[in-house]
């Protein structure tokens, strides 16, 4: 009987959905996830079903792409109205745990006054006890710690709310997640299956490796109905396949925003991965074909949603030897467990990192480096910056950092010295404080506060002084977000006279007056430093 082997196609690509939506870092965290259900996912659904036009008209104008506006049409009301009432029913525990947590946080700030909090736990709600614990700070704050490892084991983190959908890459639109669900369409394949799934790491491997079509189906349970439409994913023409990087230098390509892959012949590290689909259309970008075959250390820098993206990461689970993440101290509401998360979705080798600490790699170590701002002042750990000594390069990766406190980088020098290369975020316009943790919130911020506190990074005069500090031989300013594949997950469209541009433009200039060589990095770039 014919059963030849195939493979899944370059532009095969997979959505990770929650609850239809698309499933960033905070919708997979168990407390987390019950607040943007209920605090923004239920609202920007209600109001569709309310007022479509508004939404539609709203999506006209490219300024209000990260607004909480859905980018489908009227038509599609019937659709969104199911989905909210499917969600309220099914999803009703999780929404009074959202519930509770508002209800406790009030209580803890009206009663907790410096006094023992101890009797205050008969009045924990009912579904809250037992999964979190009451505490100060020294200054007699109150606040709630949540015992993450439980609620993982607990219905709070319900695995039947995950699915994957899976289609061909044609282009690099898509609606921006925080803001428009997943509706079922002919296009896409739907597979109610769990993050962690075996299947999901046998699927990719097929695109190096060959598999008869029935034993794909037989791993991922394919219904005779969705036959076609799986079998459509895949081709018997041989792709372009990766390869591992062979010569002497260090080599660094850059696949857009901030993801960076260093490499030499005996170690590949890749920061941050957002790889683009292999589809032919748009400007030229690396891809997943442009990956080593074994990646040995992946590195998520900080718990944002350009920055932990669990689509590239599942495709590439079963590529990965070492997943690194920030160390936090577990148990903030704003800042959950990466290492707890990571796990939870099937990742085995989750190493924590603090800061300053440092792990050894076959040419060197990699180091973690404080990171302050972008981060709205919150106290977020899960947070890092890194140096990576290889061979005989010094490589300093600033990523998001904003140049608050000069004197942390005359502390940092004294460690690391001058660099070869340095890579730094500016993004300097960033959104106000509520546009990501505004669901965690239990009371309304007052919006001259929320304006205050935003996700920037630095600015020419705050990374010109970065620059004077680490003496490097070559800049590179990236992690901007312009590429086209980020734009579902960034919002963000640039035009030359766009402040970030403008500030970047300028500290590029002011570089090569210093006689150093620098670049604002966009879709794809190779680097040869010479070891």
């Amino acid at each position: 009987m014919n059963n030849p082997k195939v493979y899944l196609k370059p532009n095969a690509f997979l959505e990770p959905l929650f609850n239809q939506w698309y499933a960033w870092s905070y919708l997979i965290s168990p407390a987390t996830s019950a607040m943007y259900m209920a605090n923004l996912q239920l609202k920007i659904l209600q109001s569709f079903i309310a007022t479509p036009q508004v939404h539609v008209s709203a999506m006209k104008n490219p300024a209000n792409l990260g607004g909480p506006f859905i980018s489908y049409d009227a038509s599609k009301v019937g659709e969104i109205k199911d989905l909210m009432e499917k969600t309220i029913t099914k999803q009703s525990h999780i929404l009074d745990f959202a519930n509770a947590v508002k209800t406790l946080d009030k209580k803890l700030k009206e009663e907790a006054k410096g006094y023992s909090l101890e009797p205050l736990y008969k009045d924990i709600p009912e579904i809250l006890k037992g999964y979190v614990e009451l505490v100060y700070d020294l200054n007699n704050q109150p606040s709630i710690r949540f015992i993450e490892g439980l609620l993982y084991k607990s219905k709070y983190y319900n695995q039947s709310s995950q699915s994957i959908t899976l289609a061909i890459n044609e282009d690099d639109e898509r609606p921006f997640v925080f803001s428009t669900p997943r509706l079922v369409e002919d296009s896409l394949l739907h597979l109610n299956i769990p993050f962690k799934h075996k299947g999901i790491d046998e699927l990719f491997r097929m695109k190096t490796t060959p598999q008869p079509l029935a034993y794909i189906s037989e791993c991922l349970e394919i219904a005779a109905k969705d036959e076609d439409k799986f079998a459509f994913l895949f081709t018997e023409e041989t792709p372009r396949m990766p390869s591992t990087y062979a010569g002497e230098d260090v080599r660094i390509r850059y696949f857009g925003h901030a993801s960076i892959l260093i490499e030499t012949k005996d170690t590949s590290i890749l920061f941050d991965p957002v790889i683009s689909y292999q589809h032919g259309n748009g400007i030229d970008r690396f891809t997943y074909a442009d990956l080593p075959p074994v990646i040995d250390y992946v590195i998520l820098t900080h718990n944002h949603q350009d920055h932990v993206v669990c689509e590239p990461l599942l495709q590439l689970r079963h590529r990965i030897k070492n997943l690194i993440v920030p160390k936090n101290s577990g148990g903030n509401l704003a800042d959950p467990s990466l290492k707890m998360l990571m796990q939870n979705i099937g990742f085995p080798q989750v190493r924590e990192l603090d800061e300053m600490e440092s792990i050894e790699i076959a040419d060197g170590f990699i180091m973690g480096v404080p990171f302050f701002g972008e981060h709205t002042d919150l106290n977020i750990r899960s947070k890092l910056c890194f140096w990576v000594k290889i061979k005989s390069q010094s490589i300093l990766c600033l990523i998001d950092t904003k140049n608050i406190e000069d004197e942390i980088y005359t502390h940092i020098h004294e460690v690391v010295g001058d660099v070869d290369a340095l890579f730094i975020g500016m993004e300097c316009d960033g959104s106000p404080m509520t546009w990501v943790y505004g669901p965690l919130l239990t009371k309304p911020l007052p919006r001259d506060m929320d304006q205050s506190r935003r996700y920037d990074c630095s600015n020419y005069d705050l990374a010109i002084g970065i620059i004077k500090r680490f003496n490097p031989q070559q800049v590179y300013v990236y992690a901007m977000g312009q590429e086209p594949w980020l734009t579902f997950l960034t919002s963000k469209k640039y035009v030359e006279q766009s402040y970030p541009i403008l500030e970047s433009d300028k500290l590029i200039a002011d570089c090569h007056i210093r006689g150093i060589a620098a670049e604002r990095l966009f879709g794809k770039k190779e680097i040869f430093l010479k070891s």
